[in-house]
């Protein structure tokens, strides 16, 4: 682009380098994510049972472990002549219950596993769909490498804490009441124990998780800055080395990856402490509850149960023992999937921030269409390609319809324009191009020329002014429509995954072979094209990264050739192409332009010299207007560029 775009801003959302940030959960984002989970209701009725069944199974078998000492262990230690077989019923009751939660949590991880990546499917599609909806100036001022965190890293944050985080909870949630009303029915003063032990547990825990989530979250945007900086280096990887920059570059990276690697280390070790810390205090949590188990069975002390009062057994040590570990362990689960959730809430953030941008509005009404004139000579829609075009005005009043002969008059009146309100970059501009003219605009970098053409395409809208096509003002045109019958080919070519045809339909997906070689001829680049291993059926990847430059701007007029506009746009075209190419080029460029409005931007002057109308720009403003001839007499600034007395910045 040949104009100064505004500077890239920090992307919403990113807290302060170096602040502290509070993990304090989003209940509003949290609430919009679990919203996606709506359409899986009955899988999620499904994964509830299972988790019931699992937790139930597990406090069953921890249960059972009563009766089984007291009933059956103990007595064989009285009286070995009573036999095994009670035991191994008693065995195989347990192993029932084992092998039922198994299944259990086996059909939950699978259903979790669909559930978490539909989910991500449907987050994914709206992302791109609305992408597809934001105007230009969204990605004129965010890094690429941020926008493509939010499909990877903050996407991935949100799938593990659906895989991983809400079944969990759920999972630790169901486990901790039922145990908890278990420990109760075993008994009250040893229950009485856990929960004081488990005040003392949360009160560690609780501030090293703040700590943590907090750095998880910062890490979630320290990874978007690394990855958007890894991306502006990729793509700007041949200026890095024409400049000898690789080692500057690496001390920019190595800020970046550090401050990442900080926020990350600190985020982990954190969290890692969480659980060996847990299980620890578990251990001592587990001696507590023997010793004192222990001695209220030998001093006979009356254990106090919910439904019962009796003395303590050995068969209510062992199973209250092993509650107390299935109660413990739920909790450090949760202290460590809130770090999660939190980080996914971080990214769920961000990308919510891109859903909600607001998109481009189009309150245009007149469209596009085919047509043809009928026996009177009137103009009537058709389906069929005429190259006919037609402005089609619906009238809301009576219902009637109007058509309008696309001719290609474009006309600028006295437009102002600022990317920002506060500064204006284009003053009183002023264009007439008449049906089949072609108007060129010179002047130096940043004077303007690109920036007319992108309010034009309507990439942009105006502040003041007025802008016509065919008469009508382009904010009643559809922009599809009113993009439709632009034709660009732009300095910076982007080609894409695909075939030499494919990238040639770009513009017009049902057009024939035979259409998209009739343009490459136009374009002459048929020769070349044919020359690649598999000709027009040759796969191009890496944005045609295998072409020459000159090559890859040919297949780039061709492309704009095949979908035959009846306005141009060219954007320094043949800026990468050397002047051999270019008088070729410039031969096709000619044939395509004949009988069209084309609107031509270029620093070599003398593709511009057969241009009907030049206009000279400085600073936003048309300092000069006039053919070539007109301007060379005037001995003006056009005079200076084009005699050398004066060169393009």
């Amino acid at each position: 682009m040949s104009d100064t775009k505004q500077a890239v801003p920090m992307p919403k959302g990113r807290p302060p380098k170096g602040a502290r940030v509070p993990m304090k959960m989003d209940k509003t984002t949290m609430k919009r994510l679990l919203g996606y989970l709506k359409p899986f209701r009955g899988q999620l009725a499904v994964v509830v049972i299972c988790t019931l069944l699992t937790t139930g199974a597990s406090v069953m078998s921890n249960l059972f472990l009563q009766t089984l000492v007291n009933d059956y262990v103990l007595p064989l230690v009285g009286d070995p002549s009573i036999g095994f077989g009670g035991l191994l019923k008693a065995l195989c009751v347990m192993a029932g219950l084992f092998l039922l939660g198994a299944v259990s949590a086996l059909i939950n991880a699978r259903i979790m596993a669909n559930v978490s990546q539909g989910v991500l499917k449907t987050i994914r599609d709206e992302m791109f769909t609305h992408m597809q909806s934001l105007p230009i100036s969204y990605f004129d001022t965010h890094p690429y490498g941020d926008i493509m965190s939010f499909y990877t890293n903050d996407a991935d944050a949100m799938q593990q804490m659906l895989s991983q985080s809400i079944p969990t909870i759920l999972n630790s949630g169901v486990t901790i009441i039922t145990v908890f009303f278990s420990m109760l029915h075993l008994s009250v003063w040893l229950t009485l124990i856990v929960i004081a032990f488990l005040g003392v547990m949360m009160l560690i825990t609780s501030g090293i998780s703040k700590k943590s989530g907090s750095y998880f979250m910062k890490q979630q945007f320290s990874t978007a800055d690394v990855n958007g900086y890894i991306e502006e280096m990729i793509n700007g990887q041949k200026v890095v080395k024409i400049f000898c920059h690789e080692e500057q570059s690496k001390e920019q990276f190595d800020k970046k990856n550090a401050e990442l690697c900080e926020n990350t280390y600190r985020a982990n070790a954190n969290a890692n402490i969480l659980m060996p810390l847990n299980n620890a205090l578990g251990y001592v949590l587990y001696v507590i509850l023997a010793v004192v188990g222990g001695v209220m069975a030998i001093n006979n002390v009356t254990n106090v149960a919910c439904f019962a009062v009796n003395t303590m057994t050995l068969g209510a040590i062992v199973a209250f023992l092993q509650l107390s570990r299935s109660f413990i362990n739920p909790i450090g689960q949760l202290s460590q999937q809130v770090n999660l959730i939190a980080m996914a809430v971080a990214g769920a953030k961000r990308i919510f921030t891109l859903i909600d941008e607001k998109p481009e509005t189009d309150d245009g009404y007149v469209t596009l269409v085919n047509a043809k004139r009928n026996e009177k000579g009137e103009l009537v829609e058709t389906t069929e390609r005429t190259h006919l075009w037609a402005w089609k005005h619906p009238h809301t009043a009576d219902g009637s319809v109007t058509y309008t002969e696309l001719k290609g008059n474009v006309v600028l009146d006295d437009v102002d324009f600022g990317y920002v309100p506060e500064k204006t970059v284009l003053h009183n501009i002023s264009i007439y191009a008449e049906p089949g003219q072609k108007i060129a605009f010179v002047g130096a970098t940043g004077a303007g020329k690109t920036t007319i053409t992108n309010l034009i395409n309507r990439f942009y809208d105006i502040a003041d002014g007025k802008i016509r096509y065919d008469g009508i003002n382009i904010n009643k045109i559809k922009k599809a429509d009113l993009r439709h019958s632009l034709g660009v080919v732009l300095q910076d070519v982007n080609l894409f995954t695909g075939t030499v045809m494919d990238n040639l339909r770009y513009g017009k997906p049902d057009a024939t072979d035979e259409e998209c070689i009739a343009a490459a001829k136009l374009a002459n680049a048929d020769s070349f094209i044919r020359m690649l291993p598999q000709g027009y059926n040759t796969v191009l990847k890496g944005d045609g990264s295998g072409l020459s430059q000159g090559q890859r701007q040919l297949i780039s007029i061709a492309r704009a050739a095949v979908a035959d506009p009846p306005v141009m746009i060219l954007d320094e075209a043949t800026s990468s192409i050397d002047t051999h190419t270019e008088a070729v080029v410039q031969a096709g460029m000619d044939a395509l332009m004949k009988g069209r409005t084309v609107f031509v931007i270029a620093h070599r002057l003398s593709t511009v010299k057969n241009s009907d109308v030049i206009m000279v720009l400085d600073q936003g403003r048309i300092i000069e207007r006039g053919s070539h001839e007109k301007l060379i007499a005037e001995k003006g600034q056009y005079y200076k560029l084009y005699t050398g007395a004066f060169e393009l910045e």
